[in-house]
Protein backbone atom coordinates (compact mmCIF):
# COMPACT_ATOMS: atom_id res chain seq x y z
CA UNK A 1 0.00 0.00 0.00
CA UNK A 2 1.53 3.05 -0.83
CA UNK A 3 -0.66 6.70 -0.27
CA UNK A 4 2.04 9.39 -0.92
CA UNK A 5 1.72 9.67 -4.18
CA UNK A 6 1.05 8.20 -7.47
CA UNK A 7 4.51 8.17 -10.15
CA UNK A 8 3.76 11.52 -11.32
CA UNK A 9 5.91 13.86 -13.95
CA UNK A 10 5.83 17.65 -13.62
CA UNK A 11 4.60 18.19 -17.05
CA UNK A 12 0.95 18.81 -17.53
CA UNK A 13 -1.67 20.40 -15.40
CA UNK A 14 -1.51 22.62 -12.10
CA UNK A 15 -3.19 21.66 -9.52
CA UNK A 16 -2.33 24.32 -6.26
CA UNK A 17 0.72 25.16 -7.59
CA UNK A 18 2.15 21.70 -8.16
CA UNK A 19 2.41 20.62 -11.89
CA UNK A 20 1.57 16.55 -12.80
CA UNK A 21 1.14 14.44 -15.09
CA UNK A 22 -1.99 11.70 -14.95
CA UNK A 23 0.46 8.29 -14.74
CA UNK A 24 -3.28 6.40 -15.99
CA UNK A 25 -4.36 5.98 -12.34
CA UNK A 26 -6.90 8.45 -11.07
CA UNK A 27 -4.65 10.86 -9.09
CA UNK A 28 -7.39 12.83 -7.26
CA UNK A 29 -9.32 10.14 -6.23
CA UNK A 30 -6.06 9.08 -4.85
CA UNK A 31 -5.65 12.51 -3.36
CA UNK A 32 -9.25 12.62 -1.68
CA UNK A 33 -7.86 9.02 -0.37
CA UNK A 34 -4.70 10.61 0.98
CA UNK A 35 -6.23 13.78 2.89
CA UNK A 36 -9.09 11.57 4.29
CA UNK A 37 -5.87 8.83 5.99
CA UNK A 38 -3.82 11.46 6.49
CA UNK A 39 -5.01 12.70 10.52
CA UNK A 40 -5.47 9.69 11.63
CA UNK A 41 -2.12 8.32 10.27
CA UNK A 42 -0.58 11.65 11.98
CA UNK A 43 -2.19 11.14 15.44
CA UNK A 44 -1.61 7.66 15.33
CA UNK A 45 2.28 8.57 14.49
CA UNK A 46 2.77 11.31 17.29
CA UNK A 47 0.94 8.82 19.95
CA UNK A 48 3.69 6.51 19.91
CA UNK A 49 6.29 5.63 22.24
CA UNK A 50 9.32 7.80 22.53
CA UNK A 51 12.05 8.48 25.15
CA UNK A 52 15.11 11.09 25.14
CA UNK A 53 17.53 9.97 22.78
CA UNK A 54 20.52 9.61 25.11
CA UNK A 55 24.22 11.10 24.35
CA UNK A 56 25.94 8.99 22.43
CA UNK A 57 29.21 7.16 23.47
CA UNK A 58 30.45 7.23 20.09
CA UNK A 59 30.93 10.99 20.26
CA UNK A 60 33.89 9.49 22.12
CA UNK A 61 35.54 7.83 19.30
CA UNK A 62 37.49 8.52 16.56
CA UNK A 63 38.46 12.44 15.99
CA UNK A 64 36.43 14.32 13.34
CA UNK A 65 37.53 13.88 9.49
CA UNK A 66 39.05 17.56 7.93
CA UNK A 67 37.05 18.62 5.18
CA UNK A 68 33.60 18.13 3.92
CA UNK A 69 32.22 14.91 4.27
CA UNK A 70 28.86 12.72 3.37
CA UNK A 71 26.01 10.79 4.78
CA UNK A 72 23.64 9.00 3.01
CA UNK A 73 20.66 8.11 5.50
CA UNK A 74 17.28 6.32 4.24
CA UNK A 75 13.88 7.15 6.72
CA UNK A 76 11.28 6.41 4.34
CA UNK A 77 9.95 9.64 1.90
CA UNK A 78 12.99 11.78 0.83
CA UNK A 79 10.92 14.92 0.94
CA UNK A 80 10.78 15.63 4.73
CA UNK A 81 14.33 14.19 5.46
CA UNK A 82 15.55 16.35 2.99
CA UNK A 83 13.68 19.06 4.68
CA UNK A 84 15.22 18.53 7.82
CA UNK A 85 18.75 18.09 7.39
CA UNK A 86 18.87 21.34 4.47
CA UNK A 87 17.63 23.26 8.20
CA UNK A 88 20.80 21.94 10.49
CA UNK A 89 23.94 24.10 11.17
CA UNK A 90 27.03 22.54 9.33
CA UNK A 91 24.93 20.87 6.37
CA UNK A 92 25.78 22.60 3.13
CA UNK A 93 23.94 20.51 0.58
CA UNK A 94 21.04 17.51 0.74
CA UNK A 95 20.17 15.84 -2.34
CA UNK A 96 17.64 13.65 -2.22
CA UNK A 97 18.21 10.22 -4.29
CA UNK A 98 18.17 6.01 -4.46
CA UNK A 99 20.46 3.92 -2.79
CA UNK A 100 20.67 -0.10 -2.43
CA UNK A 101 19.69 -0.88 -6.14
CA UNK A 102 21.25 -0.64 -9.33
CA UNK A 103 21.96 2.48 -12.17
CA UNK A 104 19.57 1.01 -14.25
CA UNK A 105 16.13 0.95 -12.03
CA UNK A 106 16.71 3.90 -10.35
CA UNK A 107 14.10 6.06 -11.65
CA UNK A 108 11.14 7.29 -9.15
CA UNK A 109 8.54 5.10 -11.46
CA UNK A 110 10.73 1.83 -10.86
CA UNK A 111 11.21 2.25 -7.51
CA UNK A 112 7.67 3.07 -6.53
CA UNK A 113 6.80 -0.61 -7.23
CA UNK A 114 8.84 -1.76 -4.09
CA UNK A 115 11.20 -4.89 -6.43
CA UNK A 116 14.24 -2.93 -7.27
CA UNK A 117 16.31 -3.09 -3.88
CA UNK A 118 16.54 0.68 -3.53
CA UNK A 119 15.70 3.16 -0.39
CA UNK A 120 14.51 6.23 -0.84
CA UNK A 121 17.75 8.07 0.01
CA UNK A 122 19.17 11.89 0.86
CA UNK A 123 23.06 12.60 0.70
CA UNK A 124 24.15 14.81 2.88
CA UNK A 125 27.02 16.79 3.32
CA UNK A 126 28.29 18.51 6.45
CA UNK A 127 31.47 20.42 7.64
CA UNK A 128 32.67 17.83 10.47
CA UNK A 129 33.85 21.24 12.31
CA UNK A 130 30.15 22.58 13.02
CA UNK A 131 28.27 19.19 13.11
CA UNK A 132 29.31 15.47 13.64
CA UNK A 133 28.52 12.16 12.47
CA UNK A 134 26.67 11.71 15.51
CA UNK A 135 25.19 14.84 16.06
CA UNK A 136 23.07 14.02 12.14
CA UNK A 137 22.42 10.80 13.57
CA UNK A 138 20.69 11.85 16.61
CA UNK A 139 18.49 14.43 14.10
CA UNK A 140 17.82 11.37 11.67
CA UNK A 141 16.80 9.12 15.22
CA UNK A 142 14.87 12.02 16.68
CA UNK A 143 13.19 13.74 14.21
CA UNK A 144 13.43 12.62 10.68
CA UNK A 145 12.09 9.03 10.92
CA UNK A 146 10.55 6.40 13.10
CA UNK A 147 13.04 3.58 13.67
CA UNK A 148 10.83 0.93 14.62
CA UNK A 149 9.09 1.25 11.37
CA UNK A 150 10.09 -1.49 9.05
CA UNK A 151 9.06 -1.37 5.32
CA UNK A 152 7.05 1.66 6.36
CA UNK A 153 7.54 5.12 7.55
CA UNK A 154 3.95 6.86 8.46
CA UNK A 155 1.19 6.40 5.87
CA UNK A 156 3.93 5.12 3.02
CA UNK A 157 4.13 1.42 2.61
CA UNK A 158 6.88 -0.59 0.98
CA UNK A 159 10.80 -1.55 1.01
CA UNK A 160 11.52 1.71 -0.85
CA UNK A 161 10.46 3.10 2.42
CA UNK A 162 12.49 1.15 5.01
CA UNK A 163 14.70 2.98 7.15
CA UNK A 164 18.87 2.74 6.65
CA UNK A 165 22.15 4.30 7.47
CA UNK A 166 23.97 3.49 4.22
CA UNK A 167 27.35 4.25 5.89
CA UNK A 168 30.80 4.64 3.33
CA UNK A 169 33.42 3.38 5.98
CA UNK A 170 33.98 1.77 8.68
CA UNK A 171 34.56 4.85 11.39
CA UNK A 172 30.13 5.81 10.20
CA UNK A 173 29.52 2.02 10.94
CA UNK A 174 30.78 2.16 14.58
CA UNK A 175 29.22 5.27 15.19
CA UNK A 176 25.69 3.90 13.28
CA UNK A 177 26.16 0.60 15.49
CA UNK A 178 26.97 2.51 18.73
CA UNK A 179 23.88 4.63 18.21
CA UNK A 180 21.54 1.99 17.50
CA UNK A 181 22.64 -0.44 20.39
CA UNK A 182 22.43 2.45 22.77
CA UNK A 183 19.04 3.46 21.86
CA UNK A 184 17.85 -0.30 22.31
CA UNK A 185 19.62 -0.37 25.77
CA UNK A 186 17.95 2.98 27.21
CA UNK A 187 14.70 1.44 25.73
CA UNK A 188 14.33 5.26 23.94
CA UNK A 189 11.50 3.85 22.04
CA UNK A 190 8.59 1.43 22.74
CA UNK A 191 9.96 -1.37 20.21
CA UNK A 192 13.70 -2.25 19.23
CA UNK A 193 15.17 -0.18 16.58
CA UNK A 194 15.19 -1.31 12.87
CA UNK A 195 16.74 0.68 11.08
CA UNK A 196 19.44 -1.25 8.82
CA UNK A 197 23.08 -0.46 9.27
CA UNK A 198 24.56 -2.02 5.57
CA UNK A 199 27.51 -0.45 3.20
CA UNK A 200 26.93 2.16 0.98
CA UNK A 201 26.85 0.72 -2.87
CA UNK A 202 26.39 3.62 -4.94
CA UNK A 203 23.87 6.73 -4.42
CA UNK A 204 21.46 8.19 -7.82
CA UNK A 205 19.90 11.67 -7.16
CA UNK A 206 16.35 11.20 -7.73
CA UNK A 207 14.57 13.47 -10.79
CA UNK A 208 14.63 17.49 -10.44
CA UNK A 209 11.03 17.55 -9.53
CA UNK A 210 11.67 15.99 -6.28
CA UNK A 211 14.62 18.05 -4.98
CA UNK A 212 13.93 20.40 -2.30
CA UNK A 213 10.69 19.23 -2.66
CA UNK A 214 8.77 21.27 0.52
CA UNK A 215 10.21 24.38 0.01
CA UNK A 216 8.94 24.47 -3.59
CA UNK A 217 5.66 23.19 -2.52
CA UNK A 218 4.99 24.24 1.52
CA UNK A 219 1.20 23.91 0.65
CA UNK A 220 1.20 20.67 -0.92
CA UNK A 221 -1.09 18.12 1.70
CA UNK A 222 1.40 15.65 2.20
CA UNK A 223 3.78 17.91 3.28
CA UNK A 224 1.36 19.79 5.12
CA UNK A 225 0.25 16.77 7.58
CA UNK A 226 3.83 14.82 7.40
CA UNK A 227 6.95 17.04 6.92
CA UNK A 228 6.26 20.45 8.62
CA UNK A 229 5.68 19.16 11.53
CA UNK A 230 9.37 17.89 11.46
CA UNK A 231 10.63 20.66 10.98
CA UNK A 232 8.77 22.16 14.22
CA UNK A 233 10.23 19.53 16.35
CA UNK A 234 13.69 20.28 14.19
CA UNK A 235 13.52 23.41 15.79
CA UNK A 236 11.82 22.66 19.51
CA UNK A 237 14.07 19.75 20.05
CA UNK A 238 17.34 21.48 19.02
CA UNK A 239 17.33 24.92 18.83
CA UNK A 240 21.12 25.48 18.84
CA UNK A 241 21.61 23.03 15.58
CA UNK A 242 18.49 24.73 13.73
CA UNK A 243 19.15 27.11 10.65
CA UNK A 244 16.52 29.07 8.51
Amino acid sequence: MQVRRSPWQAQASRDGGFTVVNSGKNCFSRLARVLVLLPVLGALASNAGRGQIPELAAKSGPSAPKGEQTAVLAGGCFWGVDAVFKHVRGVTRVVSGYSGGRAATAQYEVVSTGMTGHAESVKITYDPSEITYSDLLTVFFSVAHDPTQLNRQGPDRGSQYRPVIFYAHEDQRQIARATIDQQNKAKVFSAPVVTQVVPLQDFYPAEGYHQNFLARHPDYPYIVHNDLPKLRRLREQFPALYKQ
